[in-house]
């Protein structure tokens, strides 16, 4: 066996004992605290979709400011 192969061997089993670690870990989840986690990504999606009003608003504003000075440095030359 080669050092390439023995290498990509050891890290296939690696990923496999991950993958297996991170079902039994969620599976292993009691219910409140399962709740607890929807109802903090709840809360955190209902954020995010109030704040993306203000990230418009302040993005449209930087973009027309930027325009507004660049015009106005055209028609003062």
């Amino acid at each position: 066996m080669n050092k390439q192969t023995f290498v990509a061997t050891k890290i296939a089993g690696v990923f496999t004992v991950v993958a297996a670690s991170v079902g039994n870990v969620y599976a292993a989840l009691p219910l409140g605290a399962a709740t607890a986690f929807t109802q903090i990504q709840t809360d955190g999606l209902e954020l995010i979709d109030l704040a993306w009003p203000l990230a418009i608003a302040l993005t449209s504003a930087v973009i027309v400011l930027g325009l507004f000075k660049k015009f106005a440095k055209k028609a003062a030359s």
